[in-house]
């Protein structure tokens, strides 16, 4: 964050404990650096920015976290009409277009090989959600929440505009519309986005790029919960500045899931028709290239024969990519079939015992 950005977490008063004292104490240093070089990078590239257009409308990835989005926005990003958030870019939205060439070769060998929620691979390339850098810029985000992992009502403020404050909504929104236009100043390509995020919002997305593409992934209710659980509880002890506080994760986690889903039914029919693709999960993952072909076809995009060349020698690391392991919990299972019934009709999914047997594992999302 920059130092606006810190005041902001800070008049929020997240918990600190001694125990993440390297998490909280360079956080001034971070924002003296990021507003120093993010001011200097506004003068020299702050104007040209702020006339470009965007070459054409994003195309937008959208779906429950853990549903998939990560694997789906890893294949798109092999398709070089795209430009994408990279990591270092979402880590540093305030200055990448001046430090990223000189910073990335600095630190290339202390970036981790995986994330640490699952085995994902990492690089200062790698593609990331949009959500992070807007966190950072505009600190209207989901992802606050672990500063202050026991402020459920901070969490689902975010996820619910309809319930922000319009300060704070325009703030988000602007950051958004910047980071795009950085982007395109960078690639000149369509940019391409992903946020879980994004599914709670499709009606501003809408608003800001009327002409958007949408690809909507969906995948087992069951295998999301309890994916998106394990996710919760790592990212609040791998970021939290105070200890971890696992609060109702279970009940939060499906609550947040039911209410995406249902915010998603409601905006859908705002997307235009022939700008929304649904596909879900575990067909894309027994074939990529004929489910991403038929997206392409139904969205009117072209390229697809370059993604496909693109893609024919990352099939076979995919097929060979190793998923975290979890044991089934018969009540978790009974309780999403009973709570969650609308998704599991709406998408095709039938009752716990007609899942697919072999599908207990769970892939990066």
């Amino acid at each position: 964050m920059d130092f606006s950005g810190l005041l902001r977490l800070l008049r929020s008063r997240p918990p600190l404990h001694w125990s993440r004292l390297h998490r909280f104490l360079p956080l001034p240093l971070f924002a003296a650096w990021n507003t120093g070089m993010g001011a200097l990078e506004s003068l020299v590239y702050g104007r040209a920015v702020e006339k470009t257009e965007l070459t054409a409308p994003p195309l937008i990835v959208l779906g429950f976290w853990r549903s998939g989005t990560t694997l789906l926005q890893n294949l798109l990003s092999h398709d070089p009409q795209f430009g994408h958030l990279g990591l270092y870019q979402a880590l540093f939205p305030w200055h990448f277009l001046l430090t990223e060439t000189v910073a990335k070769k600095l630190t290339s060998p202390f970036v981790p090989k995986t994330r640490p929620m699952d085995n994902m691979p990492v690089s200062w390339d790698a593609p990331q959600e949009d959500d992070i850098a807007t966190a950072i810029m505009s600190q209207v985000s989901p992802y606050m929440f672990l500063s202050r992992p026991y402020d459920v009502q901070s969490f689902w403020k975010t996820l619910d505009f309809e319930t922000l404050p319009a300060a704070e909504l325009a703030r988000y929104k602007s950051c958004l519309v910047h980071l795009l236009k950085k982007l395109t100043y960078k690639a000149q390509k369509r940019i391409m986005l992903k946020s879980p995020f994004h599914t709670y919002h499709v009606k501003t997305l809408v608003d800001l790029f009327p002409n958007a593409k949408f690809l909507y992934i969906h995948r087992n209710p069951y295998h999301v919960i309890r994916s998106a659980c394990h996710l919760r509880r790592r990212m609040i002890e791998e970021n939290g500045l105070g200890r971890p506080v696992f609060k109702n994760v279970e009940d939060e986690i499906v609550t947040t899931y039911q209410f995406g889903f249902e915010r998603y039914e409601q905006d859908r029919p705002l997307i235009p028709a022939g700008n929304l693709y649904e596909i879900g999960y575990e067909n894309l993952e027994v074939d990529p290239v004929g489910e991403l072909g038929a997206a392409y076809q139904s969205l009117g995009l072209s390229g697809f024969p370059e993604l496909e060349q693109a893609l024919i020698p990352t099939l076979t690391s995919l097929r060979s990519y190793q998923k975290n392991a979890f044991t089934d919990d018969t009540s978790l299972v009974q309780r999403c079939y009973e709570e969650l019934r609308p998704a599991y009709d709406r998408f095709g999914y039938g009752p716990p015992e007609l899942a697919p047997a072999a599908d207990i594992q769970i892939a990066a999302a």
